[in-house]
């Protein structure tokens, strides 16, 4: 049996609904390569419970899933002592894998892995899962129906926010996202790995938490060396990833994945306008917020609230790591990777030249996004406190001054917390002009959002900072990496 890392608040909800006296639907779904699979078949292998496991066929006709799904049934429910005829549609699927369930009185888990390709269109699967289950399974309090899936939009659209005979089934919903900082310490950790703290950020703030991509991880190997292999040579297994991901996530993959591109083309982040502005999709019938939010729910994007606009003024911005180092530093080199049969060493020498140290400050600023509750706890933030970003651009020919804040904090104590994110490989000095330069960020907040409320200002960075003669007048608290990997 595989060890499970992290996962600590999935694996409480699944003993949850394990231990639930009724029948429970649930749905897990997120990006490619997360790990769903690997959670619910661990998991629950490793429960008192007969488990039916089942994987859709990419591709394939109906006549064929059926008859893996057949297949499945034989092994769980008769350890493979009979021999069962394949039906002909998934009804008499159904109808035979109740039957199959109806004999059997200890706990049932039924686990249809890769849902939406099971489901293909004019395959009677949704209709007859939908009969079965409220005709018959709902009522069965020793059955646990988990539906898992990578294609997100199809899951969201079919199963989570169904319209049909499943609307308000699901009685627990899964987003499956990827490892924490600390997480991933741990995965590496566990993997042999002893990469120091600033090395398991660094590789991170390029491949993500993605269990899969870490697993291509070399111990033997610099962080370099490792990123060569994986990234920068024809035989690189992260290459070609980023179009099959995608594509292997959304329906109309071309749409979602232009919307990445426009967002990662702003460092600091772009409007809801900006995006309809620049893309060829269309927007129509709700299709675009649909986007939005199964990007989000797959952890590619996020959105903060732009402080002092209307209620619907949201700043988005790209924190999928693996895709902004992609876009950043693989694709426009595409043409001379595909052509290199082996790593020759090429990242070594950019990750240290000043476009890598200037871009590792984009990628650790997308690293703290996804870490905000432990920014809170590391700063006592009330936890009821608005999370938001800020900017200010001054009119064409004015004299006056803009600023930008990438995350703030509302608190309900009468204070707003304005946060500076510093990547350095030196633990961060605040020098005389940075100071100055941040009470002047303040006093441009302060001028034009008139906030009547307390300001202070706090340092996330990778060390804890050098306390300099400036740090004192103008610093009131400081989250580290360390903090971060709690």
């Amino acid at each position: 049996m595989s060890t499970i890392i992290g996962r600590e608040y999935e694996k409480k909800q699944l003993k949850k609904i394990f231990d639930s006296p009724s029948a429970e639907f649930v749905a897990v779904y997120g990006r490619r390569r997360v790990g769903k699979t690997f959670l619910i078949r661990n998991f629950f292998k490793n429960q008192p419970c007969l488990f039916f496991d089942v994987t859709g066929i990419q591709n394939e006709r109906s006549a064929a899933q059926i008859q893996v799904f057949t297949k499945s049934i034989e092994e769980s429910f008769f350890q493979n002592q009979v021999t069962l005829k394949s039906p002909k549609n998934w009804r008499k699927a159904f109808e035979l894998l109740t039957y199959a369930m109806k004999k059997n009185n200890q706990k049932i888990v039924l686990f249809f892995d890769e849902l939406p390709w099971l489901a293909t269109q004019k395959s009677s699967f949704l209709p007859s899962l939908n009969y079965y289950w409220n005709h018959y399974w709902s009522s069965m309090p020793n059955v646990k129906l988990i539906v898992c899936g990578s294609a997100a939009s199809w899951m969201i659209d079919h199963i989570i926010n169904s319209k049909g005979g499943l609307h308000n089934r699901v009685t627990l919903k899964l987003s499956l996202e990827p490892f924490t900082l600390s997480e991933t310490k741990d995965y590496l950790k566990h993997l042999k790995f002893k990469y120091l703290d600033i090395q398991v950020l660094e590789i991170y703030m390029i491949v993500g938490g993605i269990p899969y991509y870490l697993n291509f991880l070399d111990p033997k190997k610099s962080v370099p060396q490792n990123i060569d292999a994986l990234f920068f040579n024809k035989k690189g297994p992260l290459l070609n990833e980023f179009n099959i991901l995608y594509s292997s996530l959304f329906e109309d993959s071309e749409a979602y994945e232009e919307i990445i591109r426009i967002i990662a083309s702003k460092r600091n982040g772009v409007t809801r306008q900006f995006i309809l502005s620049q893309a060829k999709f269309s927007s129509e019938g709700g299709t675009f917020n649909k986007r939005l939010q199964a990007l989000e729910e797959c952890g590619f994007i996020t959105n903060f609230k732009l402080y002092g606009t209307l209620k619907k003024g949201k700043n988005y911005r790209l924190i999928d790591e693996y895709s902004l180092f992609y876009l950043s530093w693989v694709e426009p080199s595409l043409p001379t990777l595909k052509k290199l049969d082996s790593p020759h060493g090429y990242w070594l020498e950019i990750c240290q030249s000043p476009a890598w140290k200037s871009w590792s400050g984009y990628a650790f600023e997308a690293v703290t996004f996804k870490h905000i509750i432990k920014i809170e706890q590391a700063l006592k933030i009330p936890p009821s406190s608005l999370i938001g970003s800020w900017k200010f651009l001054p009119p064409p020919k004015s004299t006056q001054e803009g600023a930008q804040i990438d995350l703030l904090f509302d608190r309900p104590d009468q204070t707003i917390t304005l946060c500076e994110i510093k990547y350095t490989s030196k633990p961060y000095a605040l020098t005389k002009s940075e100071a100055q330069a941040l009470l002047k960020k303040s006093t441009v907040f302060e001028k034009q959002t008139n906030p009547q409320k307390h300001l202070t200002w706090a340092l996330i960075t990778v060390d804890k900072p050098s306390e300099t003669l400036y740090y004192d007048d103008v610093i009131m608290g400081n989250v580290s990496l360390k903090d971060l990997m709690k």
